[in-house]
This record gives C-alpha cells, sequence and structure tokens, in this order.
C-alpha cells in the first residue's frame, strides 16, 4: 500500500528535516530539505520535499534559483503560492545581507579584494549590467553608494557628469567605479577601458582621483587598480 504525504509533519521520523537537523545537525540537511522547512507544506500526493527538489530543478538547477526566479516564476510550481515564494525570496535576500555584513568592517580602500567581497553577493547574480559608485572621505572611509546606470545583460551607460555630480554632493574625496558582468566573466571589455580612462580624466581635471574600476563576475572580480591600469 502506498502511503502520500502531504507535509513534514506526516513524513517518517527518519526523513523529517526537522528531526534530522536535531539528530545531526542542519549541517546534513540536503538543500531540498532546508527548502522544505521553509515550505512547510506540499501538495495533495506531493511531499513538502519534492515541492523543494521541483524548485531547485528550475533553471539554475540549484539553490540560486532562489535569486533568479522571481515571485511570479515560482508559483507556477505546485505546492508554492504566493506567500511561499515571497518567504523563499526574502530568505534569498537575508542570505545575501548576512554575506554583507561578514564583509562590512572589512572594507579598505586600498584593498579591491575587501571592496569586491562586500559588493559580490548584491551584484554576482544580476541579469543586467549595473553600475555603481562609491564615494569615499579623506580618511578612506566609505561615505556612500550611488547607482548610476541599469543597462541590458551586456551593457551600461554611465555618465561621467552624472558620477562627479553626485560625488561633489557629498563632499568625496575620492571614488571607485564598479559594475557588474552579467556572464559571469569580470575581464574588462574595451568599452570598460574607455569609461574608466573618461572617468579617471575627468577625476583629475576635478582634485577627485578614480582610484579604482572593479568589475563583479560570479565569484571573481577584476581591479584596474591591482592590474596596475590606475595609479
Amino acid at each position: 500500500m502506498n502511503h502520500h504525504f502531504t507535509t513534514v509533519k506526516e513524513l517518517p521520523d527518519s526523513e523529517k528535516p526537522y528531526e534530522k537537523f536535531l539528530i545531526s545537525g542542519v549541517e546534513s540537511l540536503s538543500d531540498a530539505e532546508l527548502i522544505a522547512v521553509i515550505i512547510r507544506s506540499g501538495t495533495r500526493g506531493t511531499r513538502s520535499v519534492e515541492v523543494a527538489q521541483e524548485l531547485l530543478r528550475q533553471d539554475g538547477h540549484d539553490l540560486l534559483n532562489l535569486y533568479t526566479l522571481s515571485v511570479q516564476d515560482m508559483q507556477k510550481i505546485p505546492g508554492i503560492g504566493q506567500v511561499k515564494a515571497i518567504q523563499l525570496k526574502c530568505i534569498a535576500e537575508l542570505s545575501k545581507r548576512m554575506a554583507k555584513t561578514r564583509y562590512k568592517e572589512r572594507i579598505c580602500l586600498g584593498d579591491p579584494g575587501s571592496i569586491a567581497s562586500y559588493y559580490m553577493e548584491d551584484m554576482r547574480h544580476e541579469s543586467r549590467e549595473r553600475t555603481m559608485v562609491l564615494l569615499f572621505d579623506a580618511k578612506c572611509r566609505l561615505l556612500e553608494k550611488v547607482m548610476m546606470s541599469v543597462g541590458s545583460a551586456t551593457a551600461a551607460l554611465v555618465s561621467p557628469r552624472e558620477i562627479f555630480l553626485a560625488a561633489l554632493d557629498k563632499s568625496a574625496i575620492q571614488i571607485v567605479l564598479m559594475h557588474n558582468h552579467p556572464s559571469g566573466d569580470p575581464s574588462p571589455s574595451a568599452e570598460d577601458d574607455a569609461v574608466t580612462k573618461r572617468v579617471a580624466e575627468c577625476g583629475a581635471l576635478l582634485g577627485i582621483p578614480l582610484v579604482d574600476h572593479i568589475i563583479i563576475g560570479d565569484r571573481a572580480y577584476y581591479s584596474y587598480r591591482e592590474c596596475k591600469r590606475i595609479q
């Protein structure tokens, strides 16, 4: 006789994520089981773990689906309604913020890696190029980040005029330009080189130097400063 379990509570103890957590710790849970704890219930004939597995099978075939799938996309999966989809997207956003918090106190203007680490989770999952400027004071403290443009999957338009208006408005002494490559490859393009040169020239004229231009890829970054292309 086949039994259909529709909720976590109805699973045998050996299969329940809650019991597994208590016995073996959170590290013992599979990706699907972790999501099942959030989903809590499935549909008639489908367990919550199976709903979670279906979510993981979509598009990216892994946990990154929590970032890439929209609330509407998630709701197409039987067992995931609007409330559950919103909860899952909130979990994804929490993971980003937790990753950022870990690196917040380590941001150092002279260390491009610390800057890239802080913004990596924010930018590496974006499907379009986004360009921001980071504004620093005379003591190398981060004053603010300002989003300058959102472009296509391959390009973002950036205006030096807007960059330095933002810098002057916040009394910034030095700036760092940053954008992402949705392809995951942070290698600079000819357009990136041209933008860097133009912004650096404007900064030299205004006395607000461009200290670095950092390109964010998928768990990788490119720094013009590290590569000695900005002095």
